[in-house]
């Protein structure tokens, strides 16, 4: 905003956490990952990540009971990965995997054909001027923001946990731009 860019032409990636979501819900199920399409929602950092289970078939197939456990696993995956490392690494292979269909969805977007990800930007699907949920790449960037869509109580209960943190560190980034000169 302070630089006049088109806010529908900034994002935040968000994937690395569908893409984990996706891997742990095919380990339960047995089903294979690619025909799994778990949307996270809300942000990119602890229980600010808001995996929404309900909204995939395989998914919704799962235990209500084993989902907190889930939920925990998806938020705290990054973390795991680093002290499974000893404190010497970070995820990587996985990271590059999620830029890399990130980065996919968004070329073909421009290139014409629409495709959709869950990516952080302005929104106003909440009361938070920033969120992540899905989106859908066209040839100008994000041509849509989709609604969060029907959530069941847990993740309702999950959704005000996740943008009360949110909150806080979308105050913390506003003003943090605010008085610092960004570069041209």
């Amino acid at each position: 905003k302070k630089k006049g860019l088109d806010p529908m032409k900034i994002v935040g990636i968000t994937t690395l956490d569908v893409v984990r979501a996706n891997k742990f819900v095919g380990g339960i199920t047995g089903k294979n990952p690619n025909y799994i399409n778990v949307p996270v929602i809300g942000g990119h950092a602890g229980t600010t990540i808001m995996p929404v289970f309900s909204q995939d078939k395989v998914a919704a197939t799962i235990d209500a009971e084993k989902i907190p456990d889930l939920d925990k696993h998806v938020q705290d995956a990054g973390t795991e990965v680093v002290e499974a490392k000893g404190g010497k690494g970070s995820a990587t292979l996985s990271m590059a995997y999620a830029g890399a269909r990130f980065g996919k969805a968004v070329l073909a977007g421009l290139a014409g054909k629409r495709r959709v990800e869950c990516a952080y930007c302005k929104s106003d699907v909440t009361d938070l001027p920033y969120f992540a949920q899905k989106v859908a790449f066209g040839e100008t960037g994000i041509t849509k923001v989709f609604p969060i869509g029907e959530l069941n109580d847990y993740e309702k209960k999950r959704l005000e946990e996740a943008k009360t943190q949110l909150k806080t560190e979308i105050e913390t980034g506003l003003k943090y731009a605010e008085g610092t000169e960004l570069a041209d």
